[in-house]
C-alpha cells in the first residue's frame, strides 16, 4: 500500500490518531482541551501552527485537533484525517453566531444538518444540490449524552457561511439575509460544518458538529475571544463523553 503520510499539512503517522478526533477551530482550544481535560496528552502534530494531541479521557484514547477557520481549512485535515490516517470520526466542537429567537447566548446546538452559501460541492459534480448532514450515529449518541448530561441542547440546521466580514453588514440587507436563512428554520451560522459533512458522506465516514451560541445576530450579544477559548466547558465535555461512548460501543462491536 502507497504511503499517504504524512502530508503537507499533518507531520504524523495512522497510529498516533484515535479513531474518533474532537476538532475545534482554534489551535488554542485544541491546546486547552489537551491541557485541562486528556491523560497524558503527547503533542502529534504542529504543522502551521494547528496543535493537534492524542491522550485519554477516561481511559479511552481520545485525539483532539484543530482545523483552522473556514471550510477550505477544515476541508483540508478532515479529508486528510478520513483518508489517509484512519479516523472514522470527527466532531466539531465550535462556536457559532446566533440566527433564530429559537436559541441564546451559550446555547450548545446539534448541527443535524449544514445549508451553505459557499460552492465546497461543486467538486462532486452533482447534478443538483446536496444536502450535508451529520452523521445519525453521532447525533444520536451526542443528543443521549447531552440528556444524562442534563445540558439544554437544540438540533435543528446551522448554516456554513463563507463569509465572516460581509460587504452588505452595513446595510438593511444585513439584516434580511439573516431572516432569509431563519424562516427556513436556521438555528445558528458558522463556517466548517458543511465542508466536513461532505467529507465525512465521501470518505463513507461520520461527523457531527456540535457548536455552542458565542454571539446573536438577532440581540447583538456576544462572548470575548477567551470566554470562547476556555468558558465552553459544556461543550467541550459533552463532546468528549460523546466520544467516550463511540469509541466504547466500536470496540465492543470488534
Amino acid at each position: 500500500m502507497k504511503k499517504l503520510y504524512p502530508t503537507p499539512h499533518i507531520n504524523a503517522c495512522p497510529e498516533d490518531f484515535a479513531s474518533t478526533v474532537i476538532m475545534p477551530g482554534d489551535p488554542l482550544r485544541s491546546k486547552f482541551i489537551a491541557e485541562n481535560y486528556l491523560e497524558g496528552a503527547r503533542l502529534i502534530n504542529n504543522v502551521r501552527g494547528i496543535q493537534g494531541y492524542t491522550g485519554k479521557y477516561d481511559g479511552v484514547r481520545i485525539s483532539v485537533m484543530a482545523s483552522g477557520m473556514g471550510m477550505p481549512s477544515i476541508g483540508i485535515y478532515s479529508y486528510e484525517l478520513y483518508n489517509f490516517f484512519g479516523v472514522e470520526n470527527i466532531i466539531r466542537a465550535g462556536s457559532a453566531g446566533g440566527m433564530s429567537e429559537k436559541v441564546a447566548l451559550r446555547d450548545i446546538v446539534l448541527g443535524m444538518g449544514a445549508s451553505t452559501n459557499g460552492n465546497f460541492a461543486h467538486q462532486y459534480g452533482l447534478p443538483g444540490n446536496y444536502s450535508a448532514v451529520c452523521s445519525y450515529k453521532l447525533l444520536k449518541r451526542c443528543a443521549e449524552t447531552a440528556e444524562n448530561m442534563k445540558l439544554s441542547y437544540i438540533v435543528g440546521q446551522i448554516l456554513s457561511s463563507d463569509t465572516f466580514y460581509n460587504d452588505e453588514d452595513d446595510l438593511p440587507e444585513s439584516r434580511r439575509t439573516t431572516a432569509l436563512w431563519s424562516k427556513m428554520g436556521i438555528l445558528a451560522v458558522e463556517m466548517e460544518a458543511a465542508a466536513l459533512y461532505m467529507n465525512a458522506a465521501r470518505s463513507g465516514k461520520n461527523a457531527l458538529a456540535v457548536c455552542t451560541v458565542s454571539d446573536h445576530l438577532l440581540t447583538g450579544e456576544a462572548t470575548s475571544a477567551e470566554e470562547r477559548q476556555n468558558s465552553f466547558t459544556d461543550m467541550i465535555e459533552l463532546c468528549l463523553k460523546t466520544a467516550v461512548s463511540i469509541e466504547k460501543e466500536t470496540k465492543n462491536e470488534k
